[in-house]
Protein backbone atom coordinates (compact mmCIF):
# COMPACT_ATOMS: atom_id res chain seq x y z
CA UNK A 1 0.00 0.00 0.00
CA UNK A 2 1.92 3.04 -1.12
CA UNK A 3 1.02 6.42 0.66
CA UNK A 4 -1.84 8.17 -1.05
CA UNK A 5 -0.93 11.26 -2.24
CA UNK A 6 -4.06 12.81 -1.48
CA UNK A 7 -4.07 12.15 2.34
CA UNK A 8 -5.86 13.81 4.87
CA UNK A 9 -4.65 15.40 8.35
CA UNK A 10 -5.74 13.07 10.69
CA UNK A 11 -7.04 15.28 14.33
CA UNK A 12 -6.53 12.92 17.39
CA UNK A 13 -8.52 14.34 20.31
CA UNK A 14 -7.51 12.35 23.11
CA UNK A 15 -5.23 12.01 26.48
CA UNK A 16 -1.73 11.98 27.31
CA UNK A 17 -0.52 10.17 30.54
CA UNK A 18 2.68 9.25 31.51
CA UNK A 19 2.44 5.33 31.55
CA UNK A 20 4.82 3.88 34.58
CA UNK A 21 5.30 0.13 33.60
CA UNK A 22 5.91 -2.30 36.18
CA UNK A 23 6.82 -5.72 35.03
CA UNK A 24 6.68 -9.60 37.48
CA UNK A 25 6.28 -12.82 36.61
CA UNK A 26 2.55 -12.84 37.55
CA UNK A 27 -0.37 -10.27 38.77
CA UNK A 28 -0.49 -9.22 41.90
CA UNK A 29 -3.55 -10.53 43.86
CA UNK A 30 -5.58 -7.85 46.20
CA UNK A 31 -3.11 -7.22 49.13
CA UNK A 32 -0.52 -9.18 47.53
CA UNK A 33 3.26 -7.29 47.34
CA UNK A 34 5.04 -8.91 45.24
CA UNK A 35 8.89 -8.37 43.31
CA UNK A 36 9.13 -7.20 40.43
CA UNK A 37 11.42 -7.71 37.50
CA UNK A 38 11.48 -4.23 35.92
CA UNK A 39 10.11 -0.38 35.99
CA UNK A 40 10.40 1.71 32.82
CA UNK A 41 8.62 5.17 33.01
CA UNK A 42 7.29 6.17 29.16
CA UNK A 43 4.76 8.08 27.12
CA UNK A 44 0.88 7.05 26.81
CA UNK A 45 -2.38 7.58 27.45
CA UNK A 46 -4.64 6.21 24.06
CA UNK A 47 -4.84 9.60 22.47
CA UNK A 48 -1.20 10.20 22.34
CA UNK A 49 -0.19 6.50 22.00
CA UNK A 50 -3.11 6.63 18.51
CA UNK A 51 -1.54 9.58 17.50
CA UNK A 52 2.16 8.28 17.11
CA UNK A 53 0.67 5.09 15.86
CA UNK A 54 -0.79 7.17 12.73
CA UNK A 55 2.44 8.90 12.23
CA UNK A 56 4.72 6.25 12.32
CA UNK A 57 2.22 5.04 9.68
CA UNK A 58 3.11 7.97 7.67
CA UNK A 59 0.17 10.15 8.26
CA UNK A 60 -0.21 13.83 9.13
CA UNK A 61 -1.47 14.20 12.63
CA UNK A 62 -2.56 16.78 14.60
CA UNK A 63 -2.93 16.40 18.44
CA UNK A 64 -5.64 18.49 20.74
CA UNK A 65 -5.10 17.18 24.36
CA UNK A 66 -3.83 19.20 27.65
CA UNK A 67 -1.04 18.97 29.84
CA UNK A 68 0.58 20.28 32.78
CA UNK A 69 3.26 22.57 33.51
CA UNK A 70 5.59 19.61 34.43
CA UNK A 71 8.24 17.04 33.66
CA UNK A 72 5.37 14.63 32.30
CA UNK A 73 4.26 17.20 29.78
CA UNK A 74 7.62 17.94 28.59
CA UNK A 75 7.75 14.07 28.07
CA UNK A 76 4.66 14.21 25.93
CA UNK A 77 6.11 17.37 23.85
CA UNK A 78 9.39 15.72 23.38
CA UNK A 79 7.61 12.38 21.85
CA UNK A 80 5.19 14.30 19.57
CA UNK A 81 7.96 16.36 18.13
CA UNK A 82 10.25 13.71 17.67
CA UNK A 83 7.04 12.21 15.11
CA UNK A 84 6.58 15.27 13.26
CA UNK A 85 3.12 15.53 15.63
CA UNK A 86 1.42 18.98 15.29
CA UNK A 87 0.68 19.88 19.22
CA UNK A 88 -0.12 23.52 18.07
CA UNK A 89 -3.52 23.35 19.96
CA UNK A 90 -2.13 21.68 22.94
CA UNK A 91 -2.33 24.44 25.75
CA UNK A 92 -0.72 24.09 29.20
CA UNK A 93 -2.75 24.31 32.53
CA UNK A 94 -2.32 24.06 36.79
CA UNK A 95 -3.63 20.47 36.88
CA UNK A 96 -0.61 17.65 36.71
CA UNK A 97 -0.29 15.93 33.66
CA UNK A 98 -1.68 12.54 34.02
CA UNK A 99 -0.28 9.21 34.84
CA UNK A 100 -0.90 5.33 34.58
CA UNK A 101 0.41 2.49 36.46
CA UNK A 102 0.27 -0.44 34.22
CA UNK A 103 1.22 -4.58 35.49
CA UNK A 104 2.56 -6.41 32.85
CA UNK A 105 2.55 -10.14 33.59
CA UNK A 106 6.07 -11.15 31.60
CA UNK A 107 4.74 -14.38 31.16
CA UNK A 108 1.71 -14.49 29.26
CA UNK A 109 1.97 -11.01 28.27
CA UNK A 110 -1.00 -9.96 29.66
CA UNK A 111 -1.58 -6.57 31.64
CA UNK A 112 -3.69 -4.78 34.50
CA UNK A 113 -3.95 -1.19 34.02
CA UNK A 114 -4.98 1.91 36.47
CA UNK A 115 -5.24 5.38 34.28
CA UNK A 116 -5.48 9.12 36.44
CA UNK A 117 -5.94 11.47 33.88
CA UNK A 118 -4.97 14.33 34.95
CA UNK A 119 -4.80 18.13 32.74
CA UNK A 120 -6.25 16.30 30.01
CA UNK A 121 -9.65 16.07 31.92
CA UNK A 122 -9.82 19.58 31.80
CA UNK A 123 -10.28 19.96 28.50
CA UNK A 124 -14.23 21.02 27.82
CA UNK A 125 -16.48 21.17 24.64
CA UNK A 126 -16.39 24.93 24.81
CA UNK A 127 -12.20 24.40 24.41
CA UNK A 128 -12.76 21.78 21.32
CA UNK A 129 -15.57 24.63 19.58
CA UNK A 130 -12.88 26.83 19.81
CA UNK A 131 -10.58 24.51 17.72
CA UNK A 132 -13.89 24.09 14.98
CA UNK A 133 -11.57 25.32 12.10
CA UNK A 134 -8.76 22.57 13.43
CA UNK A 135 -11.39 19.90 13.41
CA UNK A 136 -13.21 20.83 9.90
CA UNK A 137 -9.96 20.81 7.98
CA UNK A 138 -9.45 17.18 8.77
CA UNK A 139 -10.36 14.05 6.92
CA UNK A 140 -10.76 12.42 9.86
CA UNK A 141 -11.13 12.66 13.77
CA UNK A 142 -10.11 9.81 15.90
CA UNK A 143 -11.03 9.83 19.73
CA UNK A 144 -11.37 7.90 22.85
CA UNK A 145 -13.03 7.84 26.33
CA UNK A 146 -10.04 9.52 28.25
CA UNK A 147 -11.53 12.61 27.94
CA UNK A 148 -15.20 13.75 29.64
CA UNK A 149 -17.48 12.05 27.56
CA UNK A 150 -19.37 15.80 26.95
CA UNK A 151 -15.95 16.84 25.58
CA UNK A 152 -15.66 13.78 23.00
CA UNK A 153 -19.05 13.86 21.96
CA UNK A 154 -19.11 17.70 21.27
CA UNK A 155 -15.45 16.50 18.89
CA UNK A 156 -17.41 13.90 17.27
CA UNK A 157 -20.42 16.48 16.63
CA UNK A 158 -18.39 19.50 15.23
CA UNK A 159 -16.41 16.59 13.00
CA UNK A 160 -20.07 14.85 11.89
CA UNK A 161 -21.22 18.12 10.74
CA UNK A 162 -18.63 19.21 9.05
CA UNK A 163 -18.47 15.55 7.42
CA UNK A 164 -15.14 14.73 8.55
CA UNK A 165 -15.09 11.09 8.86
CA UNK A 166 -15.52 9.87 12.91
CA UNK A 167 -13.55 7.22 14.73
CA UNK A 168 -14.71 6.31 18.18
CA UNK A 169 -12.70 3.81 20.07
CA UNK A 170 -15.15 3.33 23.10
CA UNK A 171 -12.07 3.02 25.80
CA UNK A 172 -11.90 2.64 29.04
CA UNK A 173 -15.08 0.60 28.79
CA UNK A 174 -18.47 2.85 29.74
CA UNK A 175 -21.99 2.93 28.90
CA UNK A 176 -22.86 5.49 26.13
CA UNK A 177 -26.25 6.88 24.70
CA UNK A 178 -27.66 5.89 21.35
CA UNK A 179 -26.94 9.40 20.26
CA UNK A 180 -23.12 9.35 20.68
CA UNK A 181 -22.58 6.05 18.97
CA UNK A 182 -24.78 7.68 16.19
CA UNK A 183 -22.10 9.95 16.15
CA UNK A 184 -19.32 7.46 15.11
CA UNK A 185 -18.85 6.65 11.51
CA UNK A 186 -16.25 4.01 12.63
CA UNK A 187 -16.71 2.70 16.66
CA UNK A 188 -13.63 0.67 17.41
CA UNK A 189 -14.54 -1.66 20.68
CA UNK A 190 -12.36 -4.75 21.96
CA UNK A 191 -14.22 -7.66 23.30
CA UNK A 192 -14.88 -6.30 26.74
CA UNK A 193 -15.80 -2.73 25.71
CA UNK A 194 -18.15 -4.29 23.23
CA UNK A 195 -19.56 -6.45 26.10
CA UNK A 196 -19.86 -3.40 28.38
CA UNK A 197 -21.80 -1.80 25.46
CA UNK A 198 -24.52 -4.39 25.20
CA UNK A 199 -25.11 -6.78 27.24
CA UNK A 200 -23.69 -9.22 25.50
CA UNK A 201 -21.04 -12.09 25.79
CA UNK A 202 -18.05 -11.69 23.33
CA UNK A 203 -15.87 -14.23 23.14
CA UNK A 204 -16.37 -15.67 19.61
CA UNK A 205 -16.34 -14.46 16.40
CA UNK A 206 -20.14 -15.05 15.86
CA UNK A 207 -20.59 -13.70 19.78
CA UNK A 208 -18.85 -10.77 18.33
CA UNK A 209 -20.97 -10.16 15.25
CA UNK A 210 -24.10 -10.38 17.39
CA UNK A 211 -22.81 -7.69 19.39
CA UNK A 212 -21.86 -5.18 16.88
CA UNK A 213 -25.29 -5.63 15.05
CA UNK A 214 -26.60 -4.26 18.17
CA UNK A 215 -24.17 -1.37 18.12
CA UNK A 216 -24.71 -0.36 14.38
CA UNK A 217 -28.76 -0.52 15.48
CA UNK A 218 -27.82 2.11 17.99
CA UNK A 219 -26.13 4.20 15.74
CA UNK A 220 -23.18 2.86 14.67
CA UNK A 221 -22.57 2.98 11.09
CA UNK A 222 -19.60 0.93 10.89
CA UNK A 223 -18.85 -1.49 13.72
CA UNK A 224 -15.09 -3.16 13.88
CA UNK A 225 -14.30 -5.84 17.06
CA UNK A 226 -10.77 -6.07 17.89
CA UNK A 227 -10.63 -10.16 18.75
CA UNK A 228 -6.75 -9.98 20.11
CA UNK A 229 -4.94 -12.84 18.50
CA UNK A 230 -7.84 -13.69 16.14
CA UNK A 231 -7.64 -10.17 14.39
CA UNK A 232 -10.95 -7.96 13.79
CA UNK A 233 -14.09 -8.40 12.79
CA UNK A 234 -15.75 -6.10 10.56
CA UNK A 235 -19.35 -5.34 10.51
CA UNK A 236 -21.22 -2.98 7.82
CA UNK A 237 -24.28 -2.31 7.32
CA UNK A 238 -26.21 -4.50 4.72
CA UNK A 239 -22.98 -6.68 4.49
CA UNK A 240 -21.82 -9.85 5.73
CA UNK A 241 -19.10 -9.16 8.55
CA UNK A 242 -15.67 -10.12 7.72
CA UNK A 243 -13.09 -11.23 9.98
CA UNK A 244 -9.49 -9.94 9.31
CA UNK A 245 -6.92 -12.06 10.57
CA UNK A 246 -4.32 -11.17 12.86
CA UNK A 247 -0.77 -11.18 11.68
CA UNK A 248 2.22 -12.97 13.41
CA UNK A 249 5.03 -10.74 13.82
CA UNK A 250 7.07 -12.25 16.32
CA UNK A 251 7.03 -13.63 19.82
CA UNK A 252 4.29 -11.62 21.62
CA UNK A 253 6.39 -9.31 24.52
CA UNK A 254 3.65 -7.18 25.50
CA UNK A 255 -0.18 -6.66 24.57
CA UNK A 256 -0.52 -3.05 26.17
CA UNK A 257 -0.73 -0.78 23.26
CA UNK A 258 -1.93 -3.33 20.93
CA UNK A 259 -5.64 -1.97 20.80
CA UNK A 260 -4.05 1.68 20.57
CA UNK A 261 -1.77 0.76 17.52
CA UNK A 262 -4.84 -1.27 15.41
CA UNK A 263 -6.91 2.36 15.71
CA UNK A 264 -3.40 4.64 14.44
CA UNK A 265 -3.04 2.63 11.51
CA UNK A 266 -6.63 2.04 10.61
CA UNK A 267 -6.94 6.08 10.58
CA UNK A 268 -3.84 6.21 8.71
CA UNK A 269 -4.98 3.99 6.03
CA UNK A 270 -8.31 5.74 5.94
CA UNK A 271 -6.88 9.12 5.70
CA UNK A 272 -5.23 7.96 2.21
CA UNK A 273 -9.27 6.75 1.13
CA UNK A 274 -8.47 2.83 1.75
CA UNK A 275 -11.14 0.74 1.85
CA UNK A 276 -12.53 -0.57 5.14
CA UNK A 277 -11.20 -3.77 4.61
CA UNK A 278 -8.04 -2.58 3.62
CA UNK A 279 -7.64 -0.01 6.40
CA UNK A 280 -8.59 -2.77 9.01
CA UNK A 281 -5.63 -5.32 7.09
CA UNK A 282 -3.32 -2.40 8.15
CA UNK A 283 -4.75 -1.89 11.64
CA UNK A 284 -3.80 -5.95 12.32
CA UNK A 285 -0.46 -5.69 10.78
CA UNK A 286 0.60 -2.64 13.25
CA UNK A 287 -1.01 -3.82 16.23
CA UNK A 288 0.77 -7.42 15.16
CA UNK A 289 4.64 -6.01 15.16
CA UNK A 290 3.27 -3.65 18.33
CA UNK A 291 2.83 -6.63 20.52
CA UNK A 292 6.45 -7.80 20.00
CA UNK A 293 8.21 -4.87 21.07
CA UNK A 294 8.10 -3.48 25.18
CA UNK A 295 5.92 0.23 25.95
CA UNK A 296 2.72 1.53 24.47
CA UNK A 297 4.08 4.59 22.24
CA UNK A 298 7.52 3.30 21.95
CA UNK A 299 6.34 -0.10 20.68
CA UNK A 300 4.64 1.49 16.99
CA UNK A 301 5.97 0.39 14.50
CA UNK A 302 7.26 2.79 11.55
CA UNK A 303 5.39 2.30 7.67
CA UNK A 304 8.30 0.80 5.90
CA UNK A 305 7.94 -2.62 8.55
CA UNK A 306 3.92 -2.70 8.33
CA UNK A 307 4.51 -2.49 4.84
CA UNK A 308 6.92 -5.25 4.51
CA UNK A 309 4.83 -7.24 6.96
CA UNK A 310 1.68 -6.78 4.76
CA UNK A 311 3.80 -8.24 2.29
Amino acid sequence: MEKGSMAKKILVLGSFVADGAFRAARLPTWGETLMGSRFALGPGGKGSNQAVAAARAGAQVQIFSRLGDDAFGKLARDTWAADGIDASLVGNCATPTGSAVIMIDEVKGENAIIVVPGACFTLRPKDVESAGEAIRSAGVLLTQLELPLDTVECGLRVAREARVRTILNPAPAQSLSDEMLGLADFLIPNESEAALLTGLPVETKAQAEAAARVLMGRGAKCVIVTLGSQGALVCVEGEEAELVGAFNAGEVVETTGAGDAFCGGFAAALSEGRPVLEAARFGCATAGISVTRAGTAPSMPRRDEILALLG
